[in-house]
């Protein structure tokens, strides 16, 4: 098993598309032997098939991934309606899926379970209360399977995150940072996110980005250690919070992830700290 630092390294699935001969070419090539496992192709008609397939090569999960096929992310506007438990006519689907998901998470020996959750309005009382609600009652499932479920970051700021992780107060909640959203998103600067997050943090991404110039549009997701993460303070920074779990490398853009996959394995074997 490779580290970085103490942290394992893994790799999401869904960033080479589920593709496990590809993905079973990178542990060939770089011994990444844990995953950050989507979730999706496990709810197909041939999930049996998916979930097999991981047991019969071996690998290790570092923490399963939920998403939610109403999920529009051509612009931020799109997603923020779209995006997570948010939307009522899906509400009901989306419960089913994640109760699933729990399952399967347990099934496979799995602690944590990540999501985005949608945006969070922390000014409109009514919207609060409903994805409070909704958070309660999809924690209180997991509680039950002793799952836990994670946040991503990225659609509200660390400090509004914060302070809905406090309202909670939920043994069943935490966060998985992912620093290349915060710029993404246009959320704030990851070094002090995961400061103000890190009684939270049980699961964290390798992305990189850089930050729009265009209020309300996306950033650009760029290969790990080429973006404004600043990957190696980051990562130093990251060291001094105490965090013990896996870090998951994320490629959802450009033409060669494979290739920047591996090369964000080499950078992070190589950090001294």
């Amino acid at each position: 098993m490779i580290k970085c630092n103490n942290w394992p390294i893994s790799v999401c699935t869904w960033s080479l598309k589920n593709d496990f001969d590809k993905l079973a070419s990178l542990r060939e090539q770089t011994d990444v032997n844990y995953l950050h496992l989507g979730l999706s192709p496990a709810l197909a008609a041939d999930g049996d098939k998916y979930l097999r397939t991981i047991k019969a090569q071996g690998w290790k999960i570092s923490a399963t991934m939920m998403d939610f096929p109403q999920e529009d992310y051509s612009t931020l506007d799109n997603i923020k309606i779209t995006g997570g438990i948010i939307p009522d006519d899906c509400w009901q689907d989306n419960l089913k899926r994640l109760i699933d998901g729990i399952a399967i998470t347990a099934d496979l020996g799995v602690e944590y379970l990540s999501l985005h959750l949608g945006f969070i309005d922390m000014d409109n009382q009514q919207a609060l209360t409903k994805i409070s609600d909704r958070t309660i009652e999809l924690a209180e499932a997991a509680k039950e399977k002793n799952i836990m479920l994670l946040f991503e970051t990225g659609q509200e700021t660390a400090e509004e995150l914060k302070s809905f992780l406090e309202q909670l107060n939920h043994s069943a909640i935490g966060v998985n940072f992912d620093p290349a959203n915060m710029i993404l998103y246009d959320k704030g600067h990851p070094a002090q996110a995961i400061e103000i997050l890190k009684p939270w943090v049980k699961h964290l991404h390798i992305k990189d980005a850089i930050r729009t110039q265009t209020k309300g549009t996306w950033g650009s997701e760029v290969p790990w250690t080429t973006g404004q993460v600043n990957s190696a303070e980051f990562l130093k920074i990251l060291k001094t919070t105490g965090y013990s779990g896996a870090v998951a490398i994320e490629r959802e853009a450009g033409d060669d992830r494979l290739g920047d996959i591996k090369s964000a394995v080499e950078s992070l074997k190589s950090f001294a700290g």
